[in-house]
């Protein structure tokens, strides 16, 4: 019985099984590392909120506040990234071993064979992309609205509220992407020698093996960071480094060594 929810995806297992249950244990485990830890879970969102805050207030400067749409849509992208360290924080805690800035830290260098820092500029990659992306959809609408970049009016209008629904659609179509690629990916490079393209793979496995409680997932995280980021990003603070240890503890459950 245990073979038919399970999958052998070199060099681990992956489990077909996946409940909502195992959400709400993931972030009850998420919750109880940030209470262990928070000043490691603070450093990272801190990181995270400083980072929108200074988009925030150069696309202000700049006159630009339309352009905080996409970019706020776009900004999720790189929490993946961001949540190594604490992916590393909670392995440690896992495995009994001594929780220091030394290691943690040092999480984001990898393993010395640099397959972190490649799944990171994919990362930062797929955040240009979807920049030049809305940048695309913003020039095919923007013209026929006869409103600037500079007021948020912009999206009042029928072909502001157009854009919204096409930049919407495209959005969610990368992000469902690109969270597949990376939800199992990146804790895993943290836990395993493996290279880049193998935890690929495996976190492709995982969302195939398991979709509606996966789409479940990506639904969580989306909700809880757009809300997390409307005062000014300072609910980021909790709400990431909560999402980033269950991430971790969603990533234990679903993959293992093989039987």
């Amino acid at each position: 019985m245990g073979a038919v929810n399970q999958a052998q995806i070199a060099p681990v297992t992956v489990a077909k099984n996946l409940e909502w249950a195992d959400l709400r244990a993931a972030l009850a485990a998420g919750w109880r590392d940030f209470r262990a830890c928070p000043g490691y879970g603070l450093f990272f969102g801190g990181v995270y909120v400083a980072a929108g805050l200074f988009l925030y207030f150069a696309l202000f400067s700049r006159g630009e506040v339309a352009w905080l749409v996409p970019a706020a849509a776009g900004f999720p992208l790189l929490a993946p990234f961001v949540a190594v360290g604490l992916y590393e924080v909670s392995r440690r805690r896992e495995a009994g071993l001594p929780v220091t800035w030394g290691a943690v830290l040092g999480a984001l260098r990898g393993r010395g064979d640099e397959q972190i820092v490649s799944m990171g500029a994919i990362v930062f990659v797929a955040f240009g992309f979807w920049l030049m992306i809305a940048h695309g959809i913003f020039a095919v609408f923007l013209a026929s609205s006869g409103i600037g970049t500079e007021s948020m009016a912009l999206f009042s209008t029928p072909s502001g509220m157009m854009m919204l629904v096409v930049g919407g659609i495209v959005g969610a179509a990368l992000a469902w992407a690109f969270y597949a690629v990376t939800v199992v990916s990146l804790p895993m490079l943290v836990h395993r020698e493996v290279d880049f393209m193998t935890a690929i793979i495996v976190s492709l496995a995982v969302v195939r093996s398991n979709p509606l409680t996966m789409l479940v997932w990506a639904s969580v995280i989306a909700v809880t960071l757009f809300a997390a980021m409307l005062p000014l990003f300072l609910g980021l603070l909790v709400v990431l480094p909560v999402l980033g240890h269950a991430t971790w503890h969603l990533y234990r459950r679903v993959v293992s060594d093989p039987a």
